[in-house]
């Protein structure tokens, strides 16, 4: 393990969070980005490719999937969760240009039907993530405390159902996490973060890639699906997801249909 991976594993550690971490050329980002606005222009009912952007894409987008196997990224979450992953989601938050869209102050695994808290999100950037544009915002050492949340069903709101933690949020404690085009944040599941509405003229597009030690277990009940990326699976506490076999393939979309459907229950809380 290098010096350089030993001091962002520290930052985690101690803060709930660590960024910036290039993971990519810009050029790379650039590549990828375009891949995936070639893809939502041809979005319709038959190809609903904007949809399974919120839920799974790594199993209809190969370039998700490549994305979110990358050793820039699983070499690290690997340092903090062992050697063995999964993929529990991999979903993209995109905010248009100069749009309200916000996503409020909450902790992920508040609601993610998960025994235990070993989870690390890979946040990684393939449009600049700056204050202007919405990135998102981390409160040093939240990570420790596990907090009351409530449902607000804000349209607005990129989260599903609105959720948000029901104390104040005092905003100069927060810290912007801002990122370049190829690089990526990471942080804890109980860290305290959000973002603001992006007020430029440039889309804001990230992927949060949920990585799970495959020790992890589901909340009694679960029946959530996640993909192997890294190492061996022992324990089998998940459905084990299959790659994509193309871009968004018919097969592929009716076992989507399938996953993203028992994940959307837990989130949903009516599982």
């Amino acid at each position: 393990m290098t010096a350089n991976i030993n001091a962002t594993v520290a930052d985690y550690t101690r803060d709930g969070f660590v960024f910036p971490i290039t993971i990519m050329s810009e050029a790379k980002a650039r590549e990828y980005r375009n891949q995936l606005e070639t893809l939502e222009a041809k979005d319709s009912l038959e190809y609903p490719v904007k949809r399974c952007l919120r839920r799974y894409p790594n199993l209809v987008l190969p370039f998700v999937d490549e994305i979110s196997r990358r050793p820039e990224i699983t070499d690290i979450v690997a340092e903090i969760l062992g050697p063995d992953l999964l993929v529990l989601d991999a979903p993209f938050f995109i905010k248009e240009a100069n749009t309200p869209n916000f996503v409020s102050w909450h902790q992920d695994l508040h609601y993610w039907g998960l025994e235990g808290e070993q989870e690390v999100t890979a946040w990684v950037a393939l449009s600049p993530a700056t204050a202007q544009s919405g990135c998102m915002k981390f409160v040093a050492g939240s990570h420790t405390t596990q907090l009351e949340h409530r449902d607000t069903f804000e349209e607005e709101n990129l989260l599903s159902r609105g959720q948000e933690i029901a104390v104040e949020v005092d905003e100069s404690d927060a810290v912007d996490g801002v990122l370049k085009a190829g690089q990526m944040s990471l942080h804890h599941g109980r860290v305290i973060h959000g973002s603001n509405p992006n007020i430029t003229n440039d889309r804001r597009i990230g992927i949060a890639i949920r990585y799970i030690s495959t020790r992890t277990s589901q909340a009694p009940g679960g029946n959530m699906a996640a993909m192997l990326v890294r190492g061996e699976d022992r324990f089998g506490h998940f459905r084990s997801c299959r790659r994509p076999a193309g871009v968004m393939m018919p097969a592929d979309l009716i076992y989507w249909d399938e996953i993203a459907n028992a994940r959307n229950s837990v989130m949903m809380g009516t599982s």
